[in-house]
């Protein structure tokens, strides 16, 4: 049998990280088997509907590299792939249940459902579950308008395998008889569900483990068209963890309180969605190994529905920062400058830098947005503090940064621009002076770069400016302390 899994989004809005990983397991078990992975949208709840967001989720996938096989926008032969272009499908499936005697007509008005749920009814106390044939006519003959529900078993109980929980037991009295056809003609979520997922194939349902106790519902509509019931795989929450004022930590389900939630919003703060991915998929999976890291092509090769947790998972904004910096260390030359680029640009850096900025950037960076902090001393040099040349770790205090700084104009004129040349004349004068490297070093590159913290030390900042801004830049610091 080969393995069909689906990904079946609401265009509801962003695309949350937890929606993210489902639509990751659904690709990793196809695509581990040689299998199928298919999109389709549910866009039956018309009220939660948001213009554009089919679009993101088209956009999400493909910048995730979630490539699916069959989806509205490349067809396939199991379409329409859009669940409000099947609308026709689901009135008839209903029916056919009703005529079973497995589902019923329900006249009951919004204001007795209102007065119900007033009362403290829990669920629907079944008031059209046994109304005579004869009525059921006469309020068809009337016009009135009708639900269509489920006839749920009322004594036993419900058990099916998941391959993470295992076996599932829930009693059917704690089952409601849910709506499958809603008065507008519109089926709920869970009845087109089934439909789909059955007209269409799926042999793998893949979904939050919220589900798993309305599962036996899903199951007991298989059970009354006489359908195969598909392998579920349930996937644990993700948590998000609050530090408290006290410094106490609060784990609760994952929301934008705790952040950023959206893959998009991620991408936007400098993540690589290949991060991401590799993040997600750590989210309640974990390989037979120790290995952190992977590609998407590496995780089809290793995944394991085995290694799902039945626990919570916590998303760690930290962790996510640290993966994203392995990915961007494995990075090649070619690859590092092509997401640098913009920033390199924005502050005039030629292609005889790249080399020297992959060296250098590539590991002191977490995401690529921090090239701009990191670049911004080349734009222009700060009015910096001069007491950022007192540093104790480098001897180097103001009185002796003026000499320093002096001798070092001389030396730097003279001295051919690259960077060995430049680090032998320096360490030179430091030895002819017999002091440590770093009292020259320090002073030199606080007055060419106006910063503390620079992406590499005294010789790269100055081979970044070029001789002439650097050298413009020491003698303006060389005159701030001069006459101190």
């Amino acid at each position: 049998m080969k393995i069909r899994t689906r990904f079946a989004p609401s265009p509801t809005g962003f695309m949350h990280v937890g929606n993210l990983r489902t639509a990751l397991y659904e690709y990793l078990i196809a695509k581990h088997e040689d299998g199928t992975f298919v999109l389709r949208i549910e866009d039956t709840d018309q009220e939660r509907y948001v213009e554009g967001a089919t679009d993101v989720i088209y956009n999400t996938l493909k910048i995730a590299g979630l490539v699916h096989d069959e989806g509205p926008d490349i067809g396939g032969d199991f379409g329409p792939y859009v669940q409000s272009q099947r609308l026709s499908l689901y009135k008839p499936y209903a029916e056919e249940l009703v005529k079973k005697g497995c589902a019923y007509y329900c006249f009951c008005t919004k204001e007795r459902l209102e007065k119900l749920h007033e009362s403290g009814a829990v669920g629907y106390d079944r008031h059209c579950r046994n109304l005579s044939q004869q009525e059921i006519d006469d309020n068809l003959a009337k016009g009135l308008p009708y639900v269509i529900r489920q006839k749920m078993p009322t004594e036993g109980e419900s058990t099916y395998n998941d391959l993470v929980y295992g076996d599932i037991t829930v009693p059917y009295e704690d089952l409601d008889d849910q709506i499958l056809l809603k008065a507008d003609g519109f089926p709920t979520y869970n009845f087109a569900n089934v439909i789909d997922d059955h007209t269409m194939g799926i042999t793998h349902v893949v979904r939050g483990s919220e589900y798993l106790s309305s599962t036996p519902k899903y199951n007991a509509l298989y059970n009354d068209f006489g359908w195969d019931i598909p392998t579920y795989i349930h996937l644990p929450l993700i948590m998000g963890k609050t530090v408290n004022e006290d410094g106490t930590e609060t784990i609760s389900k994952l929301s934008k309180r705790h952040g950023s939630t959206g893959f998009m919003d991620l991408i936007g703060e400098g993540f690589l969605p290949e991060a991401i991915i590799n993040y997600i998929a750590l989210l309640g999976w974990a390989p037979s190994d120790n290995q952190e890291i992977f590609t998407l092509e590496e995780l089809i090769k290793v995944f394991d529905v085995h290694g799902i947790s039945k626990s919570p998972s916590v998303f760690d904004y930290d962790k996510l920062e640290w993966v994203n910096a392995e990915h961007i260390k494995r990075m090649s030359e070619a690859e590092f400058t092509s997401h640098a680029k913009p920033y390199y640009d924005k502050y005039g850096i030629t292609s005889d830098k790249y080399q020297l900025l992959d060296e250098i950037l590539k590991p002191r960076i977490t995401r690529f947005t921090q090239l701009d902090d990191k670049l911004a001393f080349l734009g222009s040099l700060a009015d910096y503090d001069i007491s950022l040349f007192d540093h104790k770790k480098s001897k180097s205090t103001v009185e002796s940064s003026r000499q320093i700084l002096s001798d070092a104009i001389t030396i730097l004129e003279q001295t051919d621009w690259d960077r060995d040349t430049i680090t032998e004349a320096l360490k030179k004068y430091a030895e002819d002076k017999e002091i440590k490297n770093s009292v020259i070093m320090w002073p030199v590159r606080i007055a060419a770069a106006g910063v503390a913290v620079t992406p590499g030390g005294c010789a790269e900042v100055l081979i970044l400016l070029g001789k002439e801004e650097s050298l413009r830049r020491i003698r303006i610091g060389y005159d701030k302390i001069k006459e101190l």
